[in-house]
Protein backbone atom coordinates (compact mmCIF):
# COMPACT_ATOMS: atom_id res chain seq x y z
CA UNK A 1 0.00 0.00 0.00
CA UNK A 2 2.82 2.38 0.90
CA UNK A 3 4.49 1.66 -2.47
CA UNK A 4 1.24 2.44 -4.31
CA UNK A 5 0.78 5.71 -2.40
CA UNK A 6 4.41 6.65 -3.06
CA UNK A 7 3.99 5.92 -6.77
CA UNK A 8 0.83 8.05 -6.93
CA UNK A 9 2.58 10.89 -5.08
CA UNK A 10 5.62 10.77 -7.39
CA UNK A 11 3.32 10.75 -10.44
CA UNK A 12 1.42 13.75 -9.08
CA UNK A 13 4.61 15.72 -8.40
CA UNK A 14 5.99 14.90 -11.87
CA UNK A 15 2.75 15.90 -13.60
CA UNK A 16 2.47 19.09 -11.59
CA UNK A 17 5.99 20.10 -12.63
CA UNK A 18 5.68 19.40 -16.34
CA UNK A 19 2.12 20.74 -16.69
CA UNK A 20 2.93 24.07 -15.00
CA UNK A 21 3.86 27.21 -16.89
CA UNK A 22 6.86 28.63 -15.03
CA UNK A 23 8.56 31.95 -15.67
CA UNK A 24 12.13 32.11 -14.31
CA UNK A 25 13.04 35.54 -15.70
CA UNK A 26 12.00 38.33 -15.22
CA UNK A 27 12.23 37.45 -11.55
CA UNK A 28 9.30 39.57 -10.38
CA UNK A 29 5.84 40.42 -11.69
CA UNK A 30 5.48 43.35 -12.09
CA UNK A 31 9.11 44.10 -13.00
CA UNK A 32 11.08 47.30 -13.56
CA UNK A 33 13.75 47.19 -16.27
CA UNK A 34 15.98 49.95 -17.60
CA UNK A 35 16.57 48.63 -21.14
CA UNK A 36 15.07 48.78 -24.62
CA UNK A 37 14.38 45.02 -24.55
CA UNK A 38 14.39 42.08 -22.19
CA UNK A 39 13.62 38.36 -22.42
CA UNK A 40 11.41 35.73 -20.87
CA UNK A 41 12.88 32.36 -19.91
CA UNK A 42 10.89 29.53 -18.39
CA UNK A 43 9.44 26.07 -18.86
CA UNK A 44 6.22 24.25 -19.68
CA UNK A 45 5.07 20.85 -20.91
CA UNK A 46 7.34 20.08 -23.91
CA UNK A 47 4.24 19.09 -25.92
CA UNK A 48 2.62 22.48 -25.40
CA UNK A 49 2.79 25.62 -27.49
CA UNK A 50 3.78 28.97 -26.00
CA UNK A 51 2.70 32.39 -27.16
CA UNK A 52 3.95 35.69 -25.73
CA UNK A 53 1.42 38.23 -26.97
CA UNK A 54 1.43 37.48 -30.71
CA UNK A 55 4.86 35.83 -30.78
CA UNK A 56 5.09 32.05 -31.24
CA UNK A 57 7.81 30.72 -28.95
CA UNK A 58 9.84 27.56 -29.54
CA UNK A 59 9.72 25.02 -26.70
CA UNK A 60 12.63 22.57 -26.42
CA UNK A 61 12.26 18.83 -25.95
CA UNK A 62 12.92 19.42 -22.23
CA UNK A 63 10.15 22.02 -21.99
CA UNK A 64 12.50 25.01 -21.78
CA UNK A 65 11.88 28.22 -23.70
CA UNK A 66 13.40 31.68 -24.13
CA UNK A 67 12.17 34.71 -26.01
CA UNK A 68 13.44 38.28 -26.37
CA UNK A 69 10.81 41.04 -26.35
CA UNK A 70 11.06 44.79 -27.06
CA UNK A 71 10.07 47.32 -24.37
CA UNK A 72 8.44 50.70 -24.79
CA UNK A 73 8.99 53.45 -22.23
CA UNK A 74 6.37 53.08 -19.50
CA UNK A 75 4.11 50.09 -18.82
CA UNK A 76 4.35 47.01 -21.07
CA UNK A 77 1.76 44.24 -20.89
CA UNK A 78 2.54 40.65 -21.82
CA UNK A 79 0.29 37.62 -21.92
CA UNK A 80 2.09 34.27 -21.86
CA UNK A 81 -0.16 31.42 -22.97
CA UNK A 82 0.54 27.69 -22.80
CA UNK A 83 -1.85 25.52 -24.79
CA UNK A 84 -3.60 23.10 -25.39
CA UNK A 85 -5.90 23.33 -22.34
CA UNK A 86 -4.28 22.16 -19.14
CA UNK A 87 -6.37 23.61 -16.31
CA UNK A 88 -9.23 21.85 -14.55
CA UNK A 89 -11.64 24.19 -16.30
CA UNK A 90 -10.31 23.09 -19.69
CA UNK A 91 -8.59 26.37 -20.37
CA UNK A 92 -5.09 27.22 -21.50
CA UNK A 93 -2.75 28.34 -18.75
CA UNK A 94 -2.16 32.10 -18.97
CA UNK A 95 0.20 34.38 -17.07
CA UNK A 96 -0.28 38.11 -17.36
CA UNK A 97 2.97 39.98 -16.92
CA UNK A 98 3.66 43.69 -16.43
CA UNK A 99 7.08 45.22 -17.14
CA UNK A 100 7.75 48.90 -16.62
CA UNK A 101 10.57 50.26 -18.72
CA UNK A 102 12.30 52.82 -16.54
CA UNK A 103 14.52 55.47 -18.06
CA UNK A 104 17.35 56.95 -16.02
CA UNK A 105 16.90 60.53 -14.97
CA UNK A 106 18.61 63.04 -17.21
CA UNK A 107 21.56 64.00 -15.07
CA UNK A 108 23.75 66.69 -16.66
CA UNK A 109 26.99 65.08 -17.76
CA UNK A 110 30.09 66.90 -16.61
CA UNK A 111 33.56 66.17 -17.92
CA UNK A 112 35.83 65.13 -15.05
CA UNK A 113 38.64 67.63 -14.57
CA UNK A 114 42.15 66.93 -13.38
CA UNK A 115 43.29 68.86 -10.35
CA UNK A 116 47.07 69.30 -10.36
CA UNK A 117 48.80 69.59 -6.98
CA UNK A 118 51.45 72.34 -6.63
CA UNK A 119 53.61 69.91 -4.67
CA UNK A 120 53.71 66.18 -4.09
CA UNK A 121 51.75 64.74 -1.20
CA UNK A 122 52.63 61.51 0.51
CA UNK A 123 50.02 58.81 0.98
CA UNK A 124 50.07 55.21 2.17
CA UNK A 125 48.11 52.27 0.78
CA UNK A 126 45.60 51.08 3.37
CA UNK A 127 44.20 47.97 1.64
CA UNK A 128 46.17 44.92 0.47
CA UNK A 129 46.16 44.26 -3.29
CA UNK A 130 44.99 47.79 -4.08
CA UNK A 131 44.78 48.18 -7.88
CA UNK A 132 47.18 50.66 -9.47
CA UNK A 133 45.53 51.61 -12.76
CA UNK A 134 46.57 53.19 -16.05
CA UNK A 135 43.41 55.34 -16.14
CA UNK A 136 41.11 56.83 -13.47
CA UNK A 137 38.37 54.33 -14.28
CA UNK A 138 37.17 51.55 -12.00
CA UNK A 139 36.99 48.71 -14.52
CA UNK A 140 38.29 47.33 -17.78
CA UNK A 141 41.75 46.12 -18.77
CA UNK A 142 43.61 48.96 -17.07
CA UNK A 143 45.38 47.43 -14.06
CA UNK A 144 49.13 48.07 -13.89
CA UNK A 145 49.79 46.35 -10.59
CA UNK A 146 48.37 45.42 -7.19
CA UNK A 147 50.02 47.25 -4.32
CA UNK A 148 50.45 45.99 -0.76
CA UNK A 149 49.19 47.63 2.39
CA UNK A 150 51.57 50.37 3.71
CA UNK A 151 53.22 50.99 0.35
CA UNK A 152 54.21 54.67 0.22
CA UNK A 153 53.14 56.77 -2.75
CA UNK A 154 53.76 60.23 -4.14
CA UNK A 155 50.45 61.83 -5.18
CA UNK A 156 50.49 64.84 -7.53
CA UNK A 157 46.87 65.22 -8.62
CA UNK A 158 43.32 63.90 -8.52
CA UNK A 159 40.43 63.21 -10.85
CA UNK A 160 36.99 62.15 -9.62
CA UNK A 161 37.45 59.28 -7.14
CA UNK A 162 41.12 58.70 -8.00
CA UNK A 163 44.50 60.12 -7.04
CA UNK A 164 47.26 60.38 -9.61
CA UNK A 165 50.39 58.50 -8.52
CA UNK A 166 53.82 59.76 -9.53
CA UNK A 167 56.01 56.86 -10.65
CA UNK A 168 58.70 58.71 -12.62
CA UNK A 169 58.97 61.72 -14.93
CA UNK A 170 57.44 59.76 -17.82
CA UNK A 171 54.88 57.58 -16.07
CA UNK A 172 51.96 58.02 -13.68
CA UNK A 173 49.28 55.68 -12.39
CA UNK A 174 45.91 56.06 -10.67
CA UNK A 175 44.66 54.67 -7.38
CA UNK A 176 41.19 54.85 -5.81
CA UNK A 177 40.95 57.43 -3.03
CA UNK A 178 39.41 54.87 -0.68
CA UNK A 179 42.50 52.64 -1.06
CA UNK A 180 44.95 55.19 0.39
CA UNK A 181 45.30 57.54 3.35
CA UNK A 182 47.55 60.23 4.71
CA UNK A 183 49.16 59.53 8.07
CA UNK A 184 50.17 62.45 10.21
CA UNK A 185 51.97 60.12 12.63
CA UNK A 186 54.06 58.50 9.90
CA UNK A 187 56.83 60.35 8.12
CA UNK A 188 57.49 59.61 4.47
CA UNK A 189 60.71 57.65 4.20
CA UNK A 190 63.47 58.75 1.84
CA UNK A 191 63.66 56.86 -1.41
CA UNK A 192 65.34 53.52 -0.66
CA UNK A 193 68.55 52.40 -2.31
CA UNK A 194 68.37 49.27 -4.38
CA UNK A 195 71.17 46.76 -4.75
CA UNK A 196 71.21 43.94 -7.31
CA UNK A 197 68.96 41.06 -6.26
CA UNK A 198 69.97 37.83 -4.63
CA UNK A 199 68.87 34.97 -6.86
CA UNK A 200 67.80 31.65 -5.38
CA UNK A 201 67.08 28.51 -7.35
CA UNK A 202 64.43 26.05 -6.18
CA UNK A 203 63.15 22.94 -7.93
CA UNK A 204 60.16 24.68 -9.52
CA UNK A 205 60.92 28.38 -8.99
CA UNK A 206 63.54 31.04 -9.51
CA UNK A 207 63.39 33.65 -6.75
CA UNK A 208 64.73 37.23 -6.86
CA UNK A 209 65.16 39.00 -3.49
CA UNK A 210 65.70 42.77 -3.15
CA UNK A 211 66.56 44.42 0.17
CA UNK A 212 64.34 47.50 0.20
CA UNK A 213 63.28 48.09 3.78
CA UNK A 214 60.17 50.00 2.73
CA UNK A 215 57.38 49.31 0.28
CA UNK A 216 57.32 51.27 -2.98
CA UNK A 217 55.20 50.83 -6.13
CA UNK A 218 56.19 48.32 -8.80
CA UNK A 219 54.88 47.03 -12.12
CA UNK A 220 55.38 43.69 -13.88
CA UNK A 221 54.86 43.51 -17.62
CA UNK A 222 54.90 40.48 -19.89
CA UNK A 223 57.35 42.00 -22.35
CA UNK A 224 60.55 40.30 -23.58
CA UNK A 225 59.70 37.57 -21.10
CA UNK A 226 59.03 39.42 -17.86
CA UNK A 227 59.93 43.06 -17.19
CA UNK A 228 60.04 44.36 -13.62
CA UNK A 229 60.03 48.06 -12.79
CA UNK A 230 60.41 49.30 -9.21
CA UNK A 231 59.67 53.02 -8.79
CA UNK A 232 60.67 55.78 -6.36
CA UNK A 233 64.11 54.29 -5.63
CA UNK A 234 67.34 56.23 -5.16
CA UNK A 235 70.46 56.19 -7.34
CA UNK A 236 68.59 54.82 -10.36
CA UNK A 237 67.98 56.61 -13.65
CA UNK A 238 64.63 58.41 -13.39
CA UNK A 239 64.25 56.88 -9.91
CA UNK A 240 63.28 53.59 -11.57
CA UNK A 241 64.92 50.19 -11.37
CA UNK A 242 64.30 47.99 -14.42
CA UNK A 243 65.05 44.28 -14.74
CA UNK A 244 64.28 42.27 -17.89
CA UNK A 245 64.11 38.52 -17.34
CA UNK A 246 64.07 36.67 -20.70
CA UNK A 247 61.64 33.75 -20.51
CA UNK A 248 60.24 32.11 -23.61
CA UNK A 249 56.96 30.97 -22.03
CA UNK A 250 55.68 32.25 -18.70
CA UNK A 251 53.93 29.75 -16.43
CA UNK A 252 53.22 31.90 -13.39
CA UNK A 253 54.95 34.60 -11.34
CA UNK A 254 54.23 36.43 -8.13
CA UNK A 255 55.67 39.60 -6.58
CA UNK A 256 55.25 40.52 -2.91
CA UNK A 257 56.90 42.14 0.10
CA UNK A 258 58.04 40.10 3.09
CA UNK A 259 60.25 41.03 6.06
CA UNK A 260 61.59 44.20 4.43
CA UNK A 261 62.34 42.42 1.16
CA UNK A 262 60.73 42.69 -2.25
CA UNK A 263 60.43 39.16 -3.67
CA UNK A 264 59.73 38.08 -7.22
CA UNK A 265 58.97 34.38 -7.60
CA UNK A 266 58.94 32.99 -11.14
CA UNK A 267 57.87 29.46 -11.99
CA UNK A 268 60.22 27.46 -14.17
CA UNK A 269 58.89 25.75 -17.27
CA UNK A 270 57.59 22.28 -16.37
CA UNK A 271 59.50 19.14 -17.22
CA UNK A 272 57.10 17.16 -19.36
CA UNK A 273 56.72 13.39 -19.36
CA UNK A 274 55.80 12.59 -23.01
CA UNK A 275 53.91 9.47 -21.90
CA UNK A 276 51.91 11.35 -19.23
CA UNK A 277 52.10 15.10 -19.95
CA UNK A 278 49.95 16.06 -16.92
CA UNK A 279 51.82 13.91 -14.42
CA UNK A 280 52.52 15.77 -11.14
CA UNK A 281 51.26 19.12 -12.47
CA UNK A 282 49.40 21.03 -9.76
CA UNK A 283 46.05 22.17 -11.16
CA UNK A 284 43.40 24.08 -9.22
CA UNK A 285 39.75 23.67 -10.25
CA UNK A 286 37.28 26.34 -9.23
CA UNK A 287 33.57 25.49 -9.36
CA UNK A 288 32.04 28.96 -9.69
CA UNK A 289 29.51 30.26 -7.14
CA UNK A 290 28.16 28.01 -4.35
CA UNK A 291 26.19 28.24 -1.13
CA UNK A 292 23.77 31.17 -1.22
CA UNK A 293 25.40 32.47 -4.40
CA UNK A 294 23.38 30.61 -7.04
CA UNK A 295 24.88 32.10 -10.19
CA UNK A 296 22.65 32.05 -13.28
CA UNK A 297 19.25 30.32 -13.15
CA UNK A 298 18.29 28.05 -16.04
CA UNK A 299 14.97 27.91 -17.89
CA UNK A 300 13.60 25.18 -15.59
CA UNK A 301 15.01 26.71 -12.42
CA UNK A 302 18.29 24.76 -12.13
CA UNK A 303 21.13 26.70 -10.52
CA UNK A 304 24.46 27.38 -12.16
CA UNK A 305 26.38 26.58 -8.97
CA UNK A 306 25.23 22.93 -9.11
CA UNK A 307 26.17 22.47 -12.77
CA UNK A 308 29.57 24.08 -12.18
CA UNK A 309 30.25 21.67 -9.30
CA UNK A 310 29.16 18.62 -11.31
CA UNK A 311 31.52 19.48 -14.18
CA UNK A 312 34.31 20.31 -11.70
CA UNK A 313 33.96 16.92 -10.02
CA UNK A 314 34.19 15.20 -13.41
CA UNK A 315 37.23 17.30 -14.31
CA UNK A 316 38.87 16.45 -10.97
CA UNK A 317 38.55 12.74 -11.73
CA UNK A 318 39.70 13.14 -15.34
CA UNK A 319 42.83 15.11 -14.41
CA UNK A 320 43.67 12.85 -11.49
CA UNK A 321 43.43 9.81 -13.78
CA UNK A 322 46.02 11.50 -16.00
CA UNK A 323 48.45 11.91 -13.11
CA UNK A 324 47.84 15.56 -12.15
CA UNK A 325 47.77 16.78 -8.55
CA UNK A 326 44.35 18.41 -8.34
CA UNK A 327 43.01 20.97 -5.88
CA UNK A 328 39.36 22.02 -5.59
CA UNK A 329 38.45 25.48 -4.31
CA UNK A 330 35.16 23.93 -3.17
CA UNK A 331 34.13 20.27 -3.07
CA UNK A 332 30.51 20.81 -2.04
CA UNK A 333 27.77 23.43 -2.02
CA UNK A 334 29.35 26.07 0.22
CA UNK A 335 30.22 29.76 0.08
CA UNK A 336 33.83 30.51 -0.80
CA UNK A 337 34.91 34.12 -1.35
CA UNK A 338 36.72 35.13 -4.53
CA UNK A 339 39.76 36.06 -2.45
CA UNK A 340 39.82 32.64 -0.77
CA UNK A 341 39.54 30.84 -4.12
CA UNK A 342 42.62 32.69 -5.37
CA UNK A 343 44.39 32.11 -2.05
CA UNK A 344 43.80 28.34 -2.18
CA UNK A 345 45.41 28.09 -5.62
CA UNK A 346 48.27 30.36 -4.59
CA UNK A 347 49.07 28.57 -1.33
CA UNK A 348 49.10 25.19 -3.07
CA UNK A 349 51.37 26.66 -5.79
CA UNK A 350 49.02 25.57 -8.57
CA UNK A 351 50.51 26.05 -12.03
CA UNK A 352 47.07 26.23 -13.63
CA UNK A 353 43.82 27.68 -12.28
CA UNK A 354 40.65 26.64 -14.15
CA UNK A 355 37.42 28.38 -13.10
CA UNK A 356 34.19 26.79 -14.35
CA UNK A 357 30.99 28.70 -15.08
CA UNK A 358 27.82 28.67 -17.20
CA UNK A 359 26.87 31.83 -19.01
CA UNK A 360 23.94 34.26 -18.79
CA UNK A 361 23.06 37.59 -20.37
CA UNK A 362 21.91 41.06 -19.35
CA UNK A 363 18.74 42.70 -20.68
CA UNK A 364 18.92 43.94 -24.29
CA UNK A 365 20.52 40.64 -25.34
CA UNK A 366 18.83 37.69 -27.06
CA UNK A 367 19.13 34.36 -25.19
CA UNK A 368 18.21 32.40 -28.34
CA UNK A 369 20.89 33.93 -30.57
CA UNK A 370 23.63 33.78 -27.90
CA UNK A 371 25.02 30.32 -27.25
CA UNK A 372 28.25 28.36 -27.09
CA UNK A 373 31.53 28.15 -25.17
CA UNK A 374 33.86 31.01 -24.33
CA UNK A 375 37.12 31.15 -22.36
CA UNK A 376 38.39 34.25 -20.54
CA UNK A 377 41.94 35.26 -19.65
CA UNK A 378 43.50 38.50 -18.37
CA UNK A 379 47.29 38.13 -18.65
CA UNK A 380 48.96 37.18 -21.92
CA UNK A 381 50.65 34.17 -20.31
CA UNK A 382 47.20 32.54 -20.09
CA UNK A 383 46.01 33.23 -23.64
CA UNK A 384 47.56 30.08 -25.18
CA UNK A 385 45.86 27.92 -22.53
CA UNK A 386 42.52 29.66 -23.19
CA UNK A 387 42.86 29.06 -26.93
CA UNK A 388 43.83 25.41 -26.49
CA UNK A 389 40.90 24.67 -24.17
CA UNK A 390 38.37 26.45 -26.39
CA UNK A 391 39.55 24.62 -29.51
CA UNK A 392 39.33 21.27 -27.74
CA UNK A 393 35.88 21.92 -26.26
CA UNK A 394 34.20 23.24 -29.39
CA UNK A 395 35.73 20.48 -31.52
CA UNK A 396 34.84 17.61 -29.16
CA UNK A 397 31.52 18.85 -27.81
CA UNK A 398 30.20 20.56 -30.92
CA UNK A 399 29.32 23.71 -29.00
CA UNK A 400 29.43 27.01 -30.82
CA UNK A 401 32.71 28.94 -30.64
CA UNK A 402 31.87 31.98 -28.50
CA UNK A 403 35.49 33.17 -28.62
CA UNK A 404 38.49 33.59 -26.38
CA UNK A 405 38.04 36.89 -24.55
CA UNK A 406 40.20 39.10 -22.38
CA UNK A 407 38.33 40.17 -19.26
CA UNK A 408 39.06 41.64 -15.85
CA UNK A 409 37.60 38.87 -13.68
CA UNK A 410 38.79 38.03 -10.17
CA UNK A 411 39.72 34.42 -11.01
CA UNK A 412 41.80 35.29 -14.09
CA UNK A 413 43.72 38.27 -12.67
CA UNK A 414 46.14 36.26 -10.47
CA UNK A 415 49.60 35.87 -12.02
CA UNK A 416 50.90 33.12 -9.73
CA UNK A 417 48.94 30.58 -11.81
CA UNK A 418 48.15 30.48 -15.50
CA UNK A 419 44.49 31.35 -14.95
CA UNK A 420 41.45 31.00 -17.22
CA UNK A 421 37.68 31.08 -16.72
CA UNK A 422 35.49 28.82 -18.88
CA UNK A 423 31.88 29.69 -19.71
CA UNK A 424 30.88 26.16 -20.75
CA UNK A 425 27.53 27.12 -22.32
CA UNK A 426 24.55 29.42 -21.72
CA UNK A 427 22.14 28.61 -18.89
CA UNK A 428 19.41 30.71 -20.50
CA UNK A 429 19.65 29.30 -24.02
CA UNK A 430 17.25 26.31 -24.17
CA UNK A 431 19.54 24.16 -26.35
CA UNK A 432 22.71 24.94 -24.37
CA UNK A 433 20.77 24.45 -21.14
CA UNK A 434 19.74 20.94 -22.18
CA UNK A 435 23.42 20.11 -22.76
CA UNK A 436 24.48 21.46 -19.38
CA UNK A 437 21.98 19.22 -17.60
CA UNK A 438 23.09 16.10 -19.49
CA UNK A 439 25.37 13.86 -17.38
CA UNK A 440 27.20 12.52 -20.45
CA UNK A 441 27.82 16.05 -21.67
CA UNK A 442 29.25 16.97 -18.25
CA UNK A 443 31.68 14.02 -18.46
CA UNK A 444 32.64 14.78 -22.05
CA UNK A 445 33.08 18.42 -21.12
CA UNK A 446 35.61 17.45 -18.44
CA UNK A 447 37.45 15.22 -20.92
CA UNK A 448 37.64 17.97 -23.55
CA UNK A 449 38.98 20.48 -20.99
CA UNK A 450 41.64 17.97 -19.89
CA UNK A 451 42.56 17.39 -23.54
CA UNK A 452 42.91 21.16 -24.02
CA UNK A 453 45.20 21.35 -21.00
CA UNK A 454 47.25 18.41 -22.33
CA UNK A 455 47.65 20.06 -25.75
CA UNK A 456 48.78 23.29 -24.05
CA UNK A 457 51.31 21.49 -21.83
CA UNK A 458 52.77 19.54 -24.75
CA UNK A 459 53.93 22.86 -26.25
CA UNK A 460 56.67 23.12 -23.62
Amino acid sequence: MKKILLSILCFFIFCTKVEALNIVYPKTNPAKINASSTFFIGSTNPRHKIKINDIDVNVSSKGAFAQAVPLNVGINYFQITSSPPITEEGKSMIINFIIERVQPKNVPQTTPTLTEYPMMNNFFVKNDNAPLRMTPIDGGINRMSHLPKDAQLYINGEKNDFYRVYLNTKLTGWIAKNDVEQREDKKLEDMPKLNPPKIKEEKDFCIYEFDLGIKVPFVLREENGLTLEIFNVAEQENSTYCLIIPIEKLTGYHAFYKDGKFILKIRKSPEINPEKPLKDLIIAIDAGHGGDEFGAIGCCGDKEKDINLAIAQNLYQELENRGAKVIMTREKDINVSLQDRVKIAQEKEAMLLISLHANALPDEQDPVKNRGTSVYYYHNQAKPLAQSILTSMTTSLGTQNDRVRQGSLALVRPTSSVSVLIEVAYMINPDDYALLLDKNFQKNCAKSIADGIKNYIKQF
